[in-house]
């Protein structure tokens, strides 16, 4: 087992295969390469900027959500796109630094981004009620 690759060496091996899956925020995130004095490549995920929300005069390209108790980032995910680990697009659709402060007061009022309307999210996320339409 000594010679066993990490991961994101076997990925090298791969043309064009990015470490990240396709439901990612960092999906879309450029990877760099850092060479060490020694020769040795690192490879990194470079920065990845908040994608702003293509907005059309009304305003269709979130909808409005006002928080409940025990409302969460991921359960919200789940509700609104079937999977709680979409929560970043919540996130992304919102000028928070922390995604926990999108749910920490009952009452306040956070776009939830529609299906497509976050670059790289997941298309065909559910309407409010987890159902598709």
């Amino acid at each position: 087992m000594a010679d066993i690759e990490p991961y994101e060496n076997a990925l090298d091996a791969i043309p064009g295969a990015h470490p990240y899956p396709r439901t990612s925020r960092y999906h879309d995130a450029e990877i760099g390469v850092h060479r060490q004095p020694d020769g040795t490549e690192v490879r990194y995920t470079k920065r990845r900027l908040l994608p702003p929300l293509d907005q059309s005069p009304d305003g269709d390209e979130t909808q409005p959500h006002t928080v409940g108790a025990g409302d969460r980032p991921d359960l919200l995910a789940q509700r609104y796109f079937g999977d709680p680990s979409q929560w970043w697009q919540i996130a992304d659709a919102n000028p928070v630094l922390d995604p926990n402060e999108l749910t920490d007061q009952a009452g306040r009022v956070i776009d939830i981004p529609l299906a497509g309307g976050v670059p790289g999210g997941v298309p065909g996320g559910f309407p409010q009620g987890g159902r598709r339409v």
